[in-house]
């Protein structure tokens, strides 16, 4: 396998063998990465359906397979790229290791120019956490559908709506929970600016902000996010819309970033021992500063 342009590691709340079964299990891995898919190892590992990056049918071949490894050619918009699963024991379960070739440059993930590989690096990220979610016996966080152009989510977390709407404006929480840097102005007007202001002065504008309520950031391309939440009985149904982009671009890389950050909150407010599942994130060309993975 060629250097990767992407490794991901993780570790998830189970023994290796039942982790393993996660990876290699055509039930399981319908329910934590994809709508459709089909396993016959040493020679089929397929998956594909509405929430799978050029996903309209499988485009996965097997390169190697033991009982650690499971490595793949995933073809996307004509690219051969290669994926790899590693499984290694650790303290506290086991150690997912995902690797992943041939992603477009950075500058083309933001100008949304790179086409369904562009979403493999959040893609990846939102579908280890809800492999994590699904081993602890976990409620998932909704997968991306790259068939819609409809960005829009509602998930229900184990905490008051005061305590959820500090944890995504204030930096210093946000930065434990979501695993980058961030800084943040928590008021109408306010910038919000992912990587730090260093790396992005502009920033996205709040143009509303009610504590515990609601939030909306509009970005410099019009683009806005927004935030509501409502509460009962200790508990918050947050309810997350992006909108304002081009109907027939979606900015699915974002999307599905944002629904990898929620799984990460729920789990903050959710788990009483909580502790990040990443001890490393690497992404090829991505500014040296805006990933922040604590141990």
């Amino acid at each position: 396998m060629t250097e990767p342009d992407l490794r991901l590691r993780a570790v998830v709340p189970a023994p290796l063998k039942v982790t393993y079964e996660a990876l290699t299990d055509p039930a399981a891995l319908r329910v934590w990465l994809a709508e459709h898919a089909e396993v016959d190892l040493p020679g089929r590992y397929e998956f594909w359906g509405r929430c799978t990056p050029d996903g309209a049918e499988p485009h996965q071949r097997v390169l190697h397979v033991d009982e650690r490894t499971i490595r793949f050619a995933w073809t996307l918009d004509g690219v051969e790229t290669t994926a790899q699963f590693e499984v290694a024991e650790d303290e506290d379960g086991t150690l997912v290791t995902l690797s992943q070739t041939d992603l477009p440059s950075f500058e083309a993930v933001l100008s949304d120019t790179a086409g369904p590989r562009g979403a493999l690096q959040t893609f990846w990220a939102l579908a280890i956490a809800n492999l994590a979610d699904y081993l602890a016996g976990r409620e998932l966080t909704p997968k991306c559908d790259f068939t819609s152009s409809e960005l829009h989510a509602s998930i229900v977390i184990d905490a008051a709506p005061e305590q959820v709407f500090a944890s995504m404006t204030q930096p210093a929480v946000f930065r434990r929970w979501f695993g980058a840097n961030v800084d943040i102005e928590p008021h109408v007007g306010g910038r919000f600016a992912m990587g730090g202001f260093d790396l992005d002065p502009g920033g996205a504008r709040f143009v509303e902000f009610e504590p515990g309520r609601k939030a909306t950031l509009r970005y410099a391309d019009g683009m806005i996010d927004s935030w509501e939440l409502e509460g009962s009985d200790g508990r918050t149904r947050l309810t997350v819309v992006q909108s304002g982009f081009d109907p027939a671009n979606p900015p699915y890389p974002g999307w599905a970033g944002w629904l990898g950050g929620i799984a990460a909150l729920r789990r903050y407010h959710e788990l009483p021992r909580w502790r990040s599942i990443w001890r490393q994130v690497e992404v090829a060309g991505v500014p040296t500063g805006m990933l922040a993975i604590d141990e």
